[in-house]
């Protein structure tokens, strides 16, 4: 098991809290399968991804995925990842209330992510109006 505070160096350093949304007003043919996706998500080097293992197990939820990355003078990394929203409104959200982020801009992300979780969690991303006023609170993220 991680202490809290090193899961909160990691996640100051590398990790993220986004929300993918379908902008509800863009006339594409290919769309996402979802409204909305939230994901809380940790990359880090190919060589550090036991770290990302240990993370998952103290969590007790998300994945870890290899990640590729073609891009000139970067390495490939490992990802941990978590996307199912229970998971994330029940323990990852728990935890991060708990143990604050450092950085202003994770603790940012962070409430708005939150509130974007308790908005989704009252249907709203399922009309056009709610979807789009979760569109735009996303574009404030990072």
């Amino acid at each position: 098991m991680l202490n809290p505070e090193y899961i909160l160096g990691l996640v100051d350093g590398e990790g993220s809290f986004t929300v993918y949304i379908r902008n509800p007003d863009e006339k594409k043919k290919v769309k996402r399968r979802v409204r909305a996706e939230p994901r809380f998500y940790l990359r880090l080097q190919e060589t550090d991804k036991e770290i990302l293992y240990r993370l998952k197990k103290s969590f007790g939820c998300g994945n870890v995925y290899f990640q590729k990355d073609s891009r000139k003078n970067h390495k490939d990394c490992y990802r941990y990842e978590v996307g199912n929203r229970r998971d994330i409104e029940k323990i990852i959200i728990p935890f991060f209330k708990k143990h604050r982020p450092r950085l202003v801009s994770r603790r940012k992300d962070f409430k708005i992510f939150s509130e974007i979780m308790r908005e989704i969690g009252k249907g709203r991303h399922l009309a056009k109006v709610g979807l789009r006023s979760l569109y735009k609170l996303k574009q404030k993220m990072h």
